[in-house]
């Protein structure tokens, strides 16, 4: 039985596409706050740079002796906001910061150049907030989030504002760079302190001083299993399967923390169990909804079928590992993923019927191209329609949203890498300019008086 095992993980790693998505170290930044911005900087690239280390070469040598692959090899930071309100000076410098350590380790990504501003502002990050398209535009590797509404705190509405025009002032800025800045920025509802995914990582404060996060995949596998289930099988047998490929993928993830935990020397955090596509044929959330017996996804349906894949996947999950944080689901991110990708362009999936998606799946709107003349209030509206529906659920919904600077619904934005392509979707432009500039908050739902 455990021959079996082991050719079975073996066939999904080589032909379904199995893989560690991400393994990430969460760092605390808050012994290095200095009122001193060069001081705290410094501060910062020592730090960094000495716990994280020997993160690229472990993740490297986990992978060469189990065999399994280790796609990214990420940071996360406590918010910078936090340090950039003890300081004067431009937050920009911290981004570049960010920036040397992650040309220095090697790491593909390095995020938490964020804020968190669910019930209001700070110096430190009205600051922040106003400086990331610069900072964006400006690094390769950094990456930015902002929170602004929660379950227990309400809906931020000047912020969700002002996030609609940072999305679009980053995406002028990288224009060049196919908008990439647009790319690395995420707007949250409900934001989870360990999330090891990019682009909305960062290291909460109410975690230790260094962790280590790891963040499966592998809707190949579950794809493949569905594929050879009995087209008469039903739903509940369907989620039978999952459930137990999600245990067998969950348990790959808790062997790579385990074992660089003991490497690195740093505590392990947690799995993170959703299901992440890449434009890879195969590698795809989107065809496991149309194994369920969906001719495209976007047909009516899809959101019952998603609503069970991240139910079973969780189950499943939750049983391999006493770990399990972050998102834990599966991402829906348009341009990631090859059969959203095909299933947009075909005029199926929209936005509207992508945002009732979001109230089942693990995260938001995620990699989604709209033309480039979209007005920021639209964004402003499209973010807090998301937030709306995390405040309400009590989940954590999210927006990363690009505007296609000088392209039009039928033309298409290529990001190259995991970011895949994709095409630019259409966008309801009715007017919503004066409940935007309304701002205040939407007060907290009854949901938050739980205690």
């Amino acid at each position: 039985m455990q021959t079996n095992e082991i050719l079975e993980t073996i066939k999904m790693i080589d032909e379904e596409y199995l893989d560690i998505r991400t393994v990430t170290i969460g760092i605390s930044l808050l012994d290095c706050i200095d009122p001193d911005i060069q001081v705290a900087c410094k501060k910062v690239e020592e730090k960094i740079c000495r716990v994280a280390k020997d993160l690229v070469p472990v993740a490297e040598e986990i992978s060469r002796t189990y065999g399994i692959p280790i796609v990214n090899k990420r940071i996360a930071v406590t918010p910078i906001a936090l340090l950039a309100g003890a300081c004067e000076g431009d937050p920009v410098e911290f981004a570049l910061t960010l920036e040397r350590c992650a040309c220095r380790l090697g790491v593909d990504f390095i995020g938490g150049y964020s804020a968190l501003v669910q019930k209001g502002y700070t110096k430190g990050d009205r600051k922040l907030i106003a400086s990331i398209p610069e900072a964006l535009a400006r690094t390769q590797h950094v990456c930015a989030s902002v929170n602004i509404g929660s379950t227990k705190a309400g809906i931020n509405m000047d912020a969700v504002k002002e996030m609609g025009e940072m999305i679009t002032k980053s995406a002028e800025l990288t224009q060049d760079n196919n908008c990439l800045g647009a790319a690395k920025l995420v707007v949250f509802c409900n934001a989870p302190e360990d999330n090891p995914f990019m682009a909305g990582a960062f290291h909460g404060v109410g975690e230790a001083d260094a962790i280590i996060n790891v963040g499966v995949s592998g809707p190949g596998v579950v794809r493949a299993t569905l594929a050879k289930a009995s087209k008469h099988a039903t739903m509940d047998e369907l989620a039978d399967l999952i459930k137990r490929t999600a245990f067998k993928i969950t348990r790959m993830g808790q062997l790579v923390g385990t074992v660089a935990s003991q490497k690195l020397g740093i505590p392990f955090g947690i799995v993170d169990l959703s299901l992440a596509p890449t434009p890879a044929i195969g590698d795809s959330v989107a065809y496991i909804l149309e194994e369920m017996g969906l001719e495209t996804c976007g047909a009516y349906g899809t959101t019952a079928c998603l609503a069970m894949l991240n139910d079973a996947v969780k189950k499943g999950g939750v049983m391999a590992t006493s770990n399990v944080g972050g998102l834990s689901g599966a991402f829906i991110p348009v341009s990631e993923d090859a059969g959203m990708i095909a299933a947009a362009q075909s005029g199926v999936l929209t936005l509207e019927k992508l945002e009732a998606m979001t109230a089942v799946c693990s995260v938001g709107l995620d990699m989604i191209v709209v033309p480039g003349n979209t007005p920021s209030t639209i964004i402003s509206g499209i973010i807090a329609d998301e937030a709306a529906i995390g405040m309400v659920n009590s989940k954590t919904t999210a927006v990363r949203i690009i505007p296609a600077i000088g392209k039009t619904v039928g033309e298409e934005l290529d990001f190259g890498g995991l970011l895949g392509h994709g095409p630019v979707m259409p966008v309801n432009m009715e007017n919503n300019a004066v409940f935007v500039n309304r701002g205040g908050r939407i007060p907290a739902p009854l949901q938050a008086l739980k205690n």
